[in-house]
């Protein structure tokens, strides 16, 4: 090795020494358990907030909703403003969980894995469930201006704010099933504007102009019959509502045709968009039934730790030069393989016939290790094996000059189990108020949980999708005219993305007559064949398909794709998103008519 490569990697480890050793820094003050950018974001807002009276609630409390109250308030004094600040507390469950552990009252599963917790290896460290919007909206009714709230479901806020406005009831089902809908199509900034979409390029000059930068936020229109209308900001120059775009978040959200939340079941089976005009869309067909009697938790451990290494492969002979080079990393780290708990070598991109540059002819080999402990990854035992290989390498072997993910770094277990929502606290802190006998501690609202409701087995169950049109070859079209080999997103949209160690992936056409095409075509065999071995040779791997005709659409649920989960993950794809842009690059059989109804 060079020798200044060798004193670089001598520094390196030196600094993760001390990291483990807990002497990096002289002030060991740990930093906020609580959503730091929100204050940066809040802080230019809150004299219009107070300006205008505007209403705010907000998920950003992470696992110290109360010191973000603090710091809040703090900000609201300094600025010389009247704004009221409350807070919900109920999210954090760790006692809950070790109670019902320790008392053998609830054995709570992984509803991933049906893993008991008991036999879960690691020590839960934190346990956060998700709350209903009720909170919210008894905050904003007893006059608060800020809603702070920690784990409370993505559309919470949204739900809270339209029953708080429109004076709803709890048995207004139908009402709350469509303000969640419209808060999962909002709740991910940019999405239902044209992020992460795969009609992206229509975008570009969009009405003449650079629809990709300042592609803008959305905005629900709720009304008190609970009517919803998608729309964005004005002032945004780029980005679309359609109801594709529509389309593409509500499939990145869901898992099957029933949608959970603690306030409500919303039953999608009808749900349609319409596109009312430019950057409106309305929502219908959106059932309700009883929430579920229990709520999701989140519970995390600390898993171990993680490190990896990259090299450059380059030109002709990618497969055998990373043959050739993991069967010699294998032989190094044979004497520390034993304390490793996950060890996996894979080459990301492929290199062109007769490349045009360097670059393009450039594939990235990876080496990922995973064990319980740091000194199992220690340099020695991991990343200096690795980097002290390139003499005897393969030809023009070079590694990634930038070493630091070589070294161990903390990874996090995740398990997800259902508590009855009877068991949660569910409570809004009003810090201005006092309780009517005057005692000195702040008003506090106790949110009781949904009345009693059917078993989700009592659900009514979505109407049943009829067969789909017989194909004679598992990627071939041949009923629908003639066909040639194409890519799969040449006319097909697509998204996907993690839940826990799940993906589910949502595809849809544009127009009607493609869609008994798309049926025929992606079935439960042939997505399997799609996804490929990489995939198919997961053992836990698990498929369920299921279909949303109003909108043209094939929905799937990869069950365990993601190994354990976005902390602990060794794929590149920890949050699943690209699983779509892979399958809509697969070549399958594509009707020449649909191609000549224009490609995406």
């Amino acid at each position: 090795m060079p020798a200044g490569a060798t004193r670089r990697m001598d520094q390196l480890q030196a600094r993760n020494e001390q990291v483990q050793t807990g002497r990096k820094s002289a002030n060991p003050t740990p930093a906020p358990a609580y959503e730091l950018s929100f204050l940066h974001a809040l802080e230019p807002a809150l004299v219009d907030l107070a300006k205008y009276r505007m209403r705010l609630a907000v998920n950003a409390g992470n696992a110290d909703t109360e010191g973000l109250y603090e710091a809040v308030v703090q900000l609201v004094k300094s600025k010389g403003l009247d704004l009221k600040v409350a807070w919900v507390s109920g999210d954090q469950v760790l006692s809950t969980v070790k109670d019902a552990l320790l008392s053998g009252k609830s054995d709570l599963q992984n509803i991933y894995t049906g893993q008991s917790l008991s036999d879960w290896p690691f020590e839960p460290i934190s346990a956060q469930c998700y709350l209903g919007g009720l909170g919210i909206a008894a905050a904003l009714a007893n006059g608060a201006d800020i809603v702070l709230c920690g784990r409370v479901a993505d559309a919470s806020a949204v739900i809270g704010a339209a029953y708080w406005f429109h004076s709803w009831k709890r048995s207004d089902l139908d009402r709350l099933a469509n303000a969640f809908v419209a808060g999962h199509l909002i709740e991910c900034s940019n999405y239902v504007c044209g992020g992460n979409f795969t009609g992206f390029k229509m975008l570009e000059s969009l009405n003449g102009r650079d629809g990709w930068t300042n592609i803008g936020y959305p905005i629900a229109e709720i009304s008190s019959e609970g009517q919803v209308i998608i729309t964005m900001q004005n002032s945004a120059v780029g980005g679309a509502v359609t109801v594709d775009t529509c389309t593409a978040q509500l499939l990145y959200e869901i898992q099957g045709p029933r949608y959970l939340n603690s306030d409500v079941t919303a039953l999608l089976s009808d749900i349609s968009f319409e596109q009312l005009g430019t950057n409106r869309v309305a929502l219908h067909g959106v059932g309700s039934a009883p929430p579920p009697a229990t709520t999701k938790v989140g519970i995390s451990a600390r898993g171990g730790f993680q490190a990896e290494a990259s090299y450059f492969l380059v030109g002709l002979d990618i497969p055998a030069k990373a043959r050739m080079l993991e069967a010699q990393i294998r032989h190094l780290l044979a004497p520390y393989a034993a304390g490793f708990t996950q060890l996996t070598f894979s080459t990301l991109g492929s290199a062109p016939d007769d490349p045009r540059t360097q670059d393009s002819a450039t594939v990235t080999f990876r080496v990922v290790a995973q064990a319980r402990t740091a000194d199992a990854l220690a340099p020695s035992r991991f990343l200096r094996p690795i980097t002290d290989n390139i003499m005897q390498g393969y030809p023009g072997a070079t590694w990634h000059i930038d070493t630091r993910q070589g070294f161990p770094r903390p990874i996090f277990e995740y398990f997800v189990c259902l508590l009855p929502q009877t068991d949660i606290q569910h409570r809004v802190h009003l810090p201005w108020q006092r309780t009517a006998e005057g005692d000195q501690p702040p008003g506090v609202i106790d949110i009781p949980p949904p009345p009693s409701s059917p078993l989700q087995s009592q659900i009514p169950s979505p109407p049943p999708i009829p067969p789909a049109p017989a194909s004679p070859n598992l990627l071939s079209s041949k009923p629908f005219g003639p066909t040639t080999p194409a890519p799969l997103g040449w006319i097909v949209y697509a998204r996907s993305g993690d839940k826990g160690p799940d993906a589910n992936c949502g595809f849809w056409v544009r127009h009607a007559d493609e869609f008994p095409w798309l049926r025929c075509v992606l079935t439960e065999t042939t997505i399997r064949e799609l996804l490929g071995p990489q995939y198919t040779s997961n053992p836990d791997l698990k498929v369920e398909r299921f279909e949303l005709p109003h909108l043209r659409a094939v929905h799937f649920l990869f069950r365990n794709l993601l190994d354990r989960g976005v902390c602990a993950t060794v794929t590149v794809d920890f949050l699943g998103k690209n699983v779509a842009e892979f399958l809509r690059a697969r070549v399958v059989d594509v009707p020449v008519r649909f191609l000549e109804q224009g490609r995406l």
